[in-house]
């Protein structure tokens, strides 16, 4: 698959603080990368490097396969950047700001017009439209911040924690746009601090720290790197209940419950295996259910650091 963003070697210092340390990175066309860290390891950094605000020290990027250094009109053109806090003008109305942006990229008056309406119903901002940003909910604003980003069609999107401070239903109205996005094929850079946003959007996630990505993979394979995962298996007799803990080699976790807990990565691989052990000492599981680590013990086990500490960086 053709990678819409590739970095090798990222580098960059501010001063003696080393900032990113060699950063290498792959991300998918029409995928969502979700990049976790603690505080001051890189992640709003990383962003500023490929979207041209910063220049690094060292190492390549390209973007859509143009070159962040050499090429880095071609990368504007190709990107859209939503920040940590809203864009949007307060003495502007929605169609107004949208109606500007086209003016920035010098649309014609009548593409102009058409592709700010069609964003402003995309967005479900259309009765809001000739009113003021400053009458919007936080979720609007941003919703309109986003929608002006992608006034150039973009096919490469960064969003650097987009829903820090918005209400439970403000961020499921942001996920639903990312999602709507990746499925016409745009591809999303997300920087988040909340580990369930990265869970539920991101097709692979990237844990930095100290600079260096200390980790990559879907969700559910961090999770299996981290011990603490197992199989919940119920009986319906004691003594079954007994053999199994025997032939397994578990202790009884549950006996008032009948259950035992045999540990396990969560593999499919894994659970195959574990029902052949019973299946062959023709014992009966009467219910079975898998437990894995969440993002946060991924996020504690490799950074040494809750994730409840993690402010936007």
């Amino acid at each position: 698959m053709t990678a819409a963003i590739s970095v090798r070697g990222l580098r960059k210092s501010f001063g003696s603080l080393v900032v990113l340390d060699g950063l290498d990175l792959a991300v998918p066309e029409g995928s969502v990368f979700a990049l976790l860290g603690p505080n001051g390891a890189g992640k709003t950094t990383t962003v500023d490097i490929l979207s041209t605000l910063t220049p690094a020290d060292a190492g390549e990027a390209r973007i859509a396969g143009h070159d962040v250094r050499r090429e880095p009109d071609a990368v504007r053109a190709s990107i859209a950047l939503t920040g940590q806090f809203s864009a949007v003008d307060n003495l502007l109305t929605g169609a107004e700001n949208l109606r500007l942006m086209a003016d920035l990229l010098h649309l014609d008056r009548r593409t102009g017009r058409a592709r700010a309406a069609a964003l402003l119903e995309r967005f479900d901002l259309g009765e809001a439209a000739s009113t003021s940003p400053v009458t919007y909910s936080g979720g609007m604003r941003r919703k309109l911040d986003l929608a002006m980003g992608l006034m150039g069609d973009p096919r490469i999107v960064f969003l650097d924690e987009p829903t820090t401070g918005l209400d439970p239903r403000s961020r499921r109205a942001m996920w639903d746009a990312v999602r709507d996005l990746v499925a016409d094929g745009v591809t999303i850079l997300l920087t988040t601090q909340y580990l369930d946003e990265a869970d539920e959007l991101a097709d692979r996630i990237g844990v930095l720290d100290g600079g260096r990505l200390v980790a990559e993979g879907t969700s559910d394979e961090l999770k299996r790197t981290v011990p603490g995962g197992h199989v919940r298996l119920q009986f319906t007799a004691a003594p079954d209940l007994e053999e199994a803990a025997r032939v397994l080699g578990v202790p009884v976790a549950d006996r008032a419950a009948l259950a035992l807990e045999v540990p396990g990565d969560g593999s499919v691989a894994a659970l195959k295996a574990l029902l052949a052990r019973l299946d062959d000492a023709r014992l009966d599981v009467a219910g079975l259910s898998l437990h894995t680590p969440d993002l946060d013990d991924v996020f504690l086990a490799l950074t040494g650091r809750p994730a409840a500490e993690e402010v936007p960086s």
